[in-house]
């Protein structure tokens, strides 16, 4: 019996605890993202100038790199609190009975993606914040939210096969919605590759774009990503789709609107640090908005055969 087979034996969360993993797990994933971003708005993306120790000769931050290492060091250490967060959602989903496959399979790509970022991040570090891999870094981050959000989701549902809940064009004009969402934060990391914001005081190389034009194209992308949203909404209006996916469609358009005012601001006000950072904050609950909306356009019925919990949880008797 390996160790998660052992703890499922003798002890068995609530649904509720479950859930709230999956959210902490979410959570964390954004939170790696902007504060990741601080990193390299502070300029210290270089402050441990190496990985995956911070220097050649010490693990953790020295006294002699100052703040810009501190920031640096204590971004590498939340990275072991989404780990933990992580494996909070493996562990719970694992001991929940019944035993749902299907949300452990998602812990562990979660975990996969963790790691890899990681990996990711040090290749970025050793290659003095090259931004081709600074957009990697990102979009695999991404990657994880929209995993991180799958699975919050699915903590609510059953593991029967998915019943839609609107007519099948719908679905796809979601769809097109979720791949110009996909268009729009590919083209904010070439904005950023491009920008003023290199990560360091030192010369860091740059995308060999022009910064005006990239952010034109990305402002671009985003008024068409708040047309098919606008679309959406409409549709399922129209539709008479149920209410929780009408009103996560409004959701998003409030988060778009207020995304675009954030993104034109910083553009006339020279990219000002804070709001480059409220920007990427922006950016995950756009990405998360989108999913919400397309997962709530179908169903699955939580199965009530399962074993009941007593409280938040309890240990079982072997």
């Amino acid at each position: 019996m390996n160790p998660l087979a052992f703890l499922a034996s003798r002890w068995t969360p609530s649904p509720r605890t479950v859930r709230r993993a999956a959210f902490a797990a979410l959570l964390m994933s954004v939170a790696i993202v902007v504060t990741g971003g601080a990193v390299r708005l502070t300029g210290s993306g270089l402050g441990c100038d190496t990985w995956p120790k911070c220097t050649d000769g010490s693990l953790i931050v020295t006294q002699e790199q100052g703040f810009h290492g501190a920031v640096e060091f204590g971004n590498r250490m939340l990275t072991y609190v989404l780990c933990a967060a992580v494996g909070w959602f493996i562990l719970t989903a694992r001991s929940a009975k019944p035993w749902r496959r299907s949300l452990t399979r998602l812990g562990w790509l979660q975990f996969a993606l963790v790691m890899s970022n990681a990996v990711l991040g040090g290749i970025t570090v050793l290659t003095g914040l090259n931004p081709y891999s600074v957009a990697a870094h990102f979009l695999l981050a991404t990657s994880l939210i929209a995993v991180t959000t799958v699975s919050w989701q699915r903590t609510a549902e059953g593991d029967c096969a998915p019943r839609p809940r609107v007519p099948g064009p719908v679905h796809r004009l979601t769809w097109a919605l979720v791949a110009a969402t996909l268009v729009l934060i590919a083209a904010g990391t070439v904005v950023t590759g491009s920008g003023p914001h290199a990560g360091d005081s030192s010369e860091i190389k740059r995308m060999p774009f022009g910064w005006s034009a990239t952010a034109h194209v990305h402002a671009v992308s985003a008024w068409v990503v708040c047309a098919l949203a606008l679309a959406v909404w409409l549709v399922l209006r129209v539709a008479d789709a149920p209410a929780d996916t009408r009103a996560r469609a409004r959701d998003l358009l409030v988060v778009l609107l207020a995304q675009g005012a954030v993104g034109y601001v910083q553009y006339f006000t020279h990219v000002p640090e804070v709001l480059v950072a409220v920007h990427m904050l922006g950016s995950c609950l756009v990405w998360i908005s989108v999913l919400r909306v397309v997962l709530s356009l179908r169903e699955r019925p939580v199965e009530r055969a399962g074993i009941p919990t007593q409280g938040d949880s309890r240990l079982s008797s072997v």
